[in-house]
């Protein structure tokens, strides 16, 4: 073997990456003056890609496996200089590796509420969050579209703008869905396949894809949820009697239970202060306030016509002392408001007066 053959074994480059992070998404390969040897393996792992740029453009992409970088399998190098002179010179490019595994559990809300117009509550506002799933589909787009130079891109560097569209798009489909608020929670699994395939033309352009998104919860505004939850308490409170009732009957029907004594000394006091006139009303209610007496009845009052002429009003015990004294007798015309027109006074009520006054003397 001549030092030339040593020489050359000895520079051959070993190109690989192995990822210890859970987040890097693209990684370069880092050599002093970017500086690559005719002939050195480039090893592809499962779940990367090799993205090869050759001064400032992308050359070539190479998936998982292992590559010499001679010129048999990268046509890149026929047009390059100076690597068949010597011990075949290094040529100046550069290696990306992109991993092109699924980046999972990555979180999405909507930081504002989202305005909609329900059938059922009119205008009103949504909040939602979930996760999605991100998985480079096209190595050299991503790259040039949203890498660039950057030596180490993680996915903190790009999911704020994925958040973005997903929300944009969540406001779109949800205000074109016409499903009520109240029937949201039944409909987020056909709302998430509507809403990663309307985000999948535009990710695309950036050559990567969600294989998986959720949405977690769809929720009102506070003030709502709290009217709600009023609502649901009013329909409940009219049950409640009939739930007391099952619940003592339940404590009485177990003697032998705290609950059951209790509920039998309730009952037996409760019956003691009845008997003695103190006790409140059935089930602690208070007993009910005596009924006032009737207002007493008004004293009608009387006219007397007699010769063409009227007079009065008289009251009753008027009338029974003009009985007494004969000033009144029983074929006398009298009136009262509400009684029709004129009447002998035996013909009305006031018949009762002759009935207790003495008869005429003996040979009167």
């Amino acid at each position: 073997m001549g030092i030339l053959d040593f020489l050359t074994g000895e520079f051959i480059d070993v190109i690989h990456w192995t990822d210890d992070t859970r987040d890097t998404m693209v990684w370069r390969f880092d050599r002093e003056g970017h500086e690559i040897k005719y002939g050195a393996k480039l090893t592809v792992r499962e779940s990367q890609a090799a993205v090869f740029v050759h001064e400032g453009q992308l050359a070539d992409v190479f998936m998982p496996g292992l590559y010499m970088l001679e010129t048999n399998n990268m046509p890149i190098l026929t047009t390059l200089q100076h690597w068949d002179h010597g011990f075949k010179s290094p040529f100046k490019s550069e290696i990306y590796f992109v991993s092109t595994r699924r980046f999972t559990d990555l979180k999405w809300g909507t930081k504002n509420p989202i305005m909609i117009r329900d059938p059922e509550f009119g205008p009103t506002r949504l909040r939602a969050y979930g996760t999605y799933t991100v998985k480079v589909t096209d190595p050299g787009k991503f790259l040039l579209e949203i890498v660039g130079t950057d030596g180490e891109f993680t996915m903190d560097e790009i999911s704020f703008q994925i958040r973005n569209i997903i929300v944009q798009e969540f406001s779109r489909v949800i205000s074109a869905s016409g499903i009520p608020a109240l029937d949201m929670a039944a409909n987020t699994r056909d709302l998430g396949k509507v809403l990663a395939e309307a985000i999948s033309g535009t990710i695309a352009a950036y050559g990567i894809e969600l294989p998986e998104l959720y949405i977690e919860n769809i929720s009102l505004p506070p003030a709502v949820e709290k009217a709600l939850d009023e609502r649901t308490s009013r329909g409940v409170v009219g049950n409640l009697d009939e739930h007391f009732r099952y619940k003592t009957a339940e404590a009485m029907g177990q003697p032998g239970s705290a609950a059951g004594q209790a509920m039998g000394m309730g009952l037996g006091a409760g019956m003691g202060m009845a008997m003695g006139g103190g006790a409140p009303g059935p089930w602690g209610q208070a007993p009910a306030a005596p009924t006032p007496p009737p207002p007493p009845p008004v004293e009608h009052v009387w006219h007397v016509a007699k010769d063409g002429q009227t007079s009065g009003p008289f009251s009753k015990a008027s009338l029974g002392k003009m009985v007494a004294d004969g000033a009144l007798e029983r074929e006398s015309w009298v009136w009262t408001p509400g009684q029709d027109g004129w009447k002998p006074a035996e013909d009305t009520e006031l018949a009762e007066l002759f009935t207790v006054a003495p008869p005429p003397p003996p040979g009167a």
